[in-house]
């Protein structure tokens, strides 16, 4: 990082450094690097379906296994149905060949460990440490050494544990359900994704991260106890990016950028998210390892390899320093060509190779995959060795007595296993004359992660004496010692560590100084906190003070001429305890000549939603601004919605509404303002400035105050002049029918009475070659309606032409009726609709249900075709499938992009499309030709991770399916289809619960012709 550049190594891939090849194995072909090979070292029948795996000591491997069918519903109430083998290699010759259950009747199994004689096993919601105490090979010892409490089935609730070098054991929370605990004497109470530690007696529990991200999955460390982590989500899916790889700083709260991570309890150091450090698309990353043995050669050292389970590939990452973290250069390094290639996890044998765990076809659990499960596809474990990579001496086991032996030299033997059991043989010796006696990088940083398992004075003292190591590695580590114990004999040494030439340096000794909680400290950090930082040392210095919390010497910073002091301190003071600022002196620093201070002010007004009548002259003066960029402009409305629970704010927006005097832009605002409130109840001066201004001739202001209506939560209140007002303008034949229908959409309750030329008007823009947004409302509009006996009977001739997104919503429009003439008319129509496979019979019975016998009979021979068995669905699909040939990639976009399929109105490809559904730019990567068919076809049998549907049920009856998008303390925010969403009140729900209908309706394929859907999924399959 160098006056503000940053090698651009994040786009930089591997591949041009070597040449690859290809074998043939076990019924796939691998492409892999020239000079590597690859063979099986475990497959059926010695074992079938391997998760995760760890070695002990005498290189016996320890191995995670499914049974053939697991379902959700099995997660969920934790049936015993995995297990633990134990596989030994008896000859030598890396094919295992004996096998051991080593424990069995365990819950879904989501990583091993091997530590000091056991295997902890994370088996959600606990961790288990299972023990064999009498030497049979079989673990007779369980103890619950974890206890999550939480479960929700989609197996990722918890993941490792994971050896630190430090000595502390690692996990992953993911999912998001509520944990509780008690952090340093204080509840700690936290739904978001987290990396938590503690001792291996279960002592001194933290937080290391938090997340935002579905499912944090691999943890491995650098050489100086730097962690990088795999996961799933870190942002939501646009542009290809999903998943990836972060690099985990202390304190630090990453993305998706979701709910959980705004509860009180995190602390957050900024306006953003911390980085991603690799973004790998919907890879779903899981096994992630660092390797550290030489027999690949140098340029492997230090490498990451991460398992890409719905790629079917294992990626390497080699890290390149980039400021105060690292940017990736990356390659597919093993690419499988079968499709049900599955690798969970990566370890390293004690001769340098590489075991890569293939679990095979039996997980389909949440997963964005085909809904097709198979059980009969077995997995295995593959080897890859570099051809001529020296055999490492004894490398099936260790076979040195520790009892007897303390050889100093181990230290540095070429078998990291070797190493790691030196380090804790001098740890449980607590051998002190170590000082000096190791001469290589790799020696002296062993000694201090020796040490640092040591609780003792004078192991701290020595860690300490490394802190000025020329080494940044063992600086690193000495960093981390000290600061893991907060040891504060450190702290003058650290304090000189903030402004060493290198950036991690300097990120790594501000952790540890907020650890320390020393006030004095505050000000040395301040003064870092001036320089030319990057985020993630930014971050660093930030939460420390926020740590150390000393609120006197941080507030008198706030005013400090050096930006990014001023910044540092008013972030800080605004998430420590016991910190106050002054909400006319941050709304100065809106006008600041500095950019990132300007945002900063922005962000901690917006988490103020109690400094609205403070504020009120402030935002009424940049209202009424003639010179306000539109930037600015969007912000302010922004701000002024967070801020509308205020009398004062309230009173300001309905006034500058409803002055015809004052500038457009301002009125616009301000509408733009009262639409993005969360409000419960819409004040009665809105209602009369909304109608002033519907009541104007100004086109400028119609459509926004139009959408304001529709916005805004209307409940019970009944505003009959706004009805009417709006009603007029849909009557209005002079107006353009955008504003007509969106008009119409707004009013409160529906159109209490249609005319018969509306509702032509309206049928008229229901066929499909209308636009997307004008046909769903249309739809929308009829469908809230009262309409008459021979209007109903009208709108059953639309069946004959309208789209399967707008079908279930035409059908409520028939719940205002019991009279078996229209009931008979609608049977008939709809046995007829070409957007048939789109009705959903749950809404169709429910209707049918308040008609008489006649239509109900007509009903059933409808009713049993909709309902057809998962079979027929299935010959259908492989009917189909068959037919689909000769595919055009370029006509196919031209299908996708059509209003007739409207595909890009709920997904995007690139940065173009709709953000209701999954972003499609690397779907062809992970799903095959079937997979995509399957979802055009019948999208509730496989709806992707991440886009689960829910079902809310209000207290009048109502029902809405859609997505739930947001989840605030006063209501829900649910998409309910490409053009409309609902902002639903807590107090207004009966019921909220999942659903099995997806919001993509069905029957695409009906309105499609057989070359369409060829062309169609051609064109998602060259989507990678």
């Amino acid at each position: 990082y160098v006056m503000g550049f940053t090698v651009l190594s994040t786009t930089a891939t591997l591949a041009q450094e070597r040449q690859t090849h290809q074998v043939e194995l076990n019924g796939q072909t691998f492409t892999l690097p020239a000079g590597f090979t690859i063979e099986l070292a475990a497959g059926p029948p010695l074992m079938n379906r391997p998760i995760s795996a760890d070695f002990d000591e005498e290189g016996r491997l320890y191995v995670t296994e499914a049974p053939a069918n697991v379902s959700r519903e099995d997660v969920a109430k934790q049936k015993k149905l995995f297990r633990v083998l134990r596989l030994t290699d008896s000859k030598g010759d890396g094919r295992f060949d004996k096998s051991e259950v080593f424990a069995d009747e365990l819950p879904f199994t989501e990583g091993a460990m091997w530590l000091n004689g056991s295997l902890y096993v994370a088996a959600p919601p606990s961790i288990w440490k299972l023990t064999d105490t009498k030497g049979s090979g079989i673990a007779d010892k369980r103890e619950e050494w974890f206890k999550g409490k939480t479960l929700t089935g989609c197996a990722n609730d918890l993941h490792g544990p994971y050896r630190g070098p430090d000595g502390w054991i690692y996990w992953c929370k993911g999912a998001f359900a509520a944990q509780f605990y008690t952090i340093n004497g204080k509840p700690f109470t936290t739904r978001a994704s987290h990396i938590f530690r503690c001792r291996p007696d279960g002592s001194g529990l933290e937080p290391v991260m938090t997340g935002g991200m579905d499912n944090p999955v691999g943890l491995t460390f650098t050489p100086g106890g730097e962690m990088i982590v795999s996961g799933t989500f870190f942002q939501h899916p646009g542009g290809g990016k999903r998943d990836g790889l972060i690099h985990v700083i202390y304190g630090g709260i990453y993305g998706k950028d979701h709910d959980v991570i705004y509860d009180p309890v995190h602390k957050w150091t900024g306006p953003d998210l911390m980085p991603i450090m690799t973004h790998l698309g919907p890879a779903a990353p899981c096994g992630l390892h660092r390797y550290e043995s030489k027999s690949f050669g140098p340029d492997y050292e230090d490498n990451l390899f991460c398992c890409c389970f719905n790629m079917r590939k294992v990626t390497r990452h080699v890290l390149v320093p980039s400021g105060a973290t690292f940017t990736t250069k990356d390659e597919d390094w093993l690419v499988s060509s079968s499709l049900d290639f599955h690798p969970t996890d990566v370890l390293e044998d004690a001769d340098g190779s590489l075991l890569i765990l293939d679990t095979g076809g039996w997980y389909k659990l949440c997963c964005p995959t085909s809904a097709l499960v198979k059980p009969d596809v077995a997995g295995a474990i593959y080897r890859v060795r570099k051809v001529d990579a020296p055999k490492v001496e004894d490398a099936r086991g260790l076979k040195i007595d520790w009892a007897k032996t303390l050889d100093l030299s181990l230290l540095e033997d070429p078998r990291p296993a070797v190493q790691r059991r030196t380090i804790e043989t001098l740890a449980a010796t607590e051998f002190k004359d170590i000082a000096g006696r190791a001469d290589s990088i790799q020696g002296r940083r062993n000694i201090i992660w020796a040490w640092t398992r040591v609780d003792k004075p004078w192991a701290r003292s020595n860690a300490w004496w490394e802190l000025t190591n020329k080494d940044e590695s063992v600086r690193l580590a000495a960093i981390h010692s000290a600061g893991l114990w907060r040891d504060k004999k450190a702290l003058s040494t650290l304090q000189q560590r903030l402004w060493d030439t290198s950036l991690h340096t300097r990120r790594a000794a501000a952790e540890a100084i907020g650890r320390m909680g020393e006030k004095r400290d505050s000000l040395g950090l301040l003064m870092a906190a001036g320089a030319k930082n990057d985020r993630v040392l930014e971050h660093s210095i930030i939460y420390a003070l926020i740590e150390i919390g000393n609120a006197k010497e941080t507030g008198s910073m706030v005013e400090s001429p050096i930006a990014g002091t001023r910044r540092a301190a008013m972030i800080a003071m605004d998430q420590m305890d016991g910190g106050k600022l002054d909400p006319e002196a941050i709304s100065d620093e809106l006008d600041s000549t500095d950019a990132a201070t300007r945002r900063t002010a922005k962000w901690i007004i917006d988490r103020h939603t109690d400094w609205g009548g403070q504020l009120t002259g402030f935002f009424s003066a940049r209202l009424r601004s003639t010179n306000l960029p539109p930037a600015e402009r969007d912000d302010l409305a922004r701000q002024l919605a967070k801020q509308a629970k205020s009398e004062a704010v309230q009173k300001l927006l309905a006034e500058a509404v409803g002055d015809t005097k004052a500038i457009v832009k301002a009125r616009q605002t301000a509408l733009r303002s009262m639409a993005q409130t969360s409000l419960k109840q819409v004040p009665g001066a809105w209602q009369s400035a909304l109608i002033t201004v519907l009541a104007e001739s100004n086109v400028d202001l119609l459509l926004d105050a139009i959408a304001t209506a529709r916005a805004l939560p209307w409940g019970k209140q009944r505003p009959a002049k706004l009805a009417a007002a709006l009603m007029a303008i849909g009557n209005d034949s002079k107006q353009p029918a955008s504003a007509r229908l969106n008009a119409l959409a707004a009013i409160p309750g529906g159109v209490a009475e249609a005319s018969d030329n509306l509702v032509s008007f309206l049928i008229d823009h229901l066929g499909s070659d209308q636009p997307v947004a004008e046909r769903s409302l249309a739809a929308e509009i009829l469908a809230h309606a009262k309409l008459s006996k021979s209007q109903l009977t009208k709108l059953t001739d639309s069946f004959r032409s309208v789209g399967p997104m707008e079908i279930n919503l035409l059908l409520e429009a028939f719940a205002q009726s019991n009279d078996d003439e229209v009931g008979v008319t609608l049977i008939g129509a709809l046995s007829n609709a070409p957007a048939q496979a789109a009705i959903r019979s749950d809404i169709l019975k429910k209707i049918v249900a308040k008609y008489g016998v006649l239509t109900k009979e007509n009903a059933q021979a409808l009713f049993k075709k909709l309902n057809a068995d998962a079979e027929k669905q299935k010959a259908k699909l492989e009917t189909l499938l068959g037919s689909l040939k000769d595919g055009d990639i370029r006509r196919g976009q031209v299908v996708f992009n059509s209003q007739k399929a409207s595909c890009i109105s709920c997904h995007a490809i690139g940065y173009v499309g709709g953000k209701v559904g999954p972003d499609l730019t690397r779907v062809g990567s992970i799903r095959s030709e079937r997979d995509l068919l399957e979802s055009i076809m019948f999208p509730s049998a496989s709806i992707a991770q991440g886009y689960e549907p829910v079902m809310v049920t209000l207290k009048n009856g109502k029902q809405f399916n859609g997505l739930l998008r947001g989840n605030a303390p006063e209501a829900i925010h649910l998409v309910l289809n490409a053009t409309e969403e609902k902002h639903i009140a807590h107090d207004e729900i009966e019921e909220m619960v999942p659903s099995k209908v997806s919001v993509m309706p069905a029957g695409l394929d009906q309105q499609l012709s057989k070359q369409d859907l060829a062309d169609l999924v051609a064109f998602l399959k060259a989507c990678k």
